[in-house]
């Protein structure tokens, strides 16, 4: 039997993401939404676009565990989740999980603030209740998840770590890492940073945002039977 996978793109439109984050204009999140679909598209795998439109629910483990769970009352057997604010995403990140999916138990790309930009998931594994429960947008939520994984002997194959966008020294990060960015992003972020560089970036000024703030990142879940 051939197995169904959809791609759930959990990101509000670019007005809302600004009003969110509002250290980013909604000029670059439309050029983040613009990108997310064009990757997703070029993947081949069908994809279901949940922004603020179509979420339900009075809070984010709400919302995006409902958006999870109308994908698999659709009758798809594996779902790879992502959001809008990770510029490094690939093709090959996708098709890459879709292919683990057949042999392990979940797929995490685990972003740097301990959090997540992507999980592809099992029907079989997807229990709402446990789901809820998961420490969302802290730092906590990729430690707690390897915690439970382990509990449930659930096998999880990691992607390379990426940097996702939460906080504006993350914008910095991204430029710095070496990874290749469209000319357009890359402009555009850079026109964010440039009047507080000098602020943002001191060492120890990020090390307390890394380890002491709550983040805006999507952070996928665990779900377990």
């Amino acid at each position: 039997m051939i197995k169904k996978t959809a791609i759930l793109i959990f990101a509000n439109s670019a007005e809302k993401e600004a009003e969110r984050k509002s250290f980013l204009s909604s000029e670059v999140f439309s050029a983040l939404n613009n990108q997310t679909l064009k990757t997703v598209e070029k993947s081949g795998i069908e994809h279901f676009l949940f922004s603020e439109k179509e979420q339900i629910g009075n809070n984010f483990g709400e919302r995006f565990s409902n958006a999870i769970e109308t994908l698999f009352n659709r009758g798809f057997d594996t779902i790879i989740t992502i959001g809008n604010d990770t510029p490094h995403l690939k093709v090959r990140h996708l098709l890459e999980t879709e292919t683990n999916l057949s042999s392990k138990d979940l797929v995490l790309g685990p972003s740097k603030d301990g959090g997540f930009y992507l999980m592809g998931i099992k029907k079989e594994h997807f229990n709402k209740k446990t789901f809820l429960k998961l420490p969302w947008q802290t730092s906590r939520l990729q430690k707690c998840i390897a915690t439970i994984s382990k509990s449930k002997n659930l096998e999880i194959t990691f992607l390379e770590i990426l940097n996702d966008i939460d906080q504006l020294e993350d914008i910095q990060l991204i430029i710095n890492s070496f990874k290749k960015l469209s000319a357009s992003i890359l402009h555009l972020l850079k026109r964010c940073i440039n009047p507080l560089k000098s602020f943002v970036f001191a060492p120890f000024f990020n090390i307390k945002k890394v380890f002491y703030s709550p983040n805006f990142n999507k952070g996928s879940p665990v779900i377990f039977a």
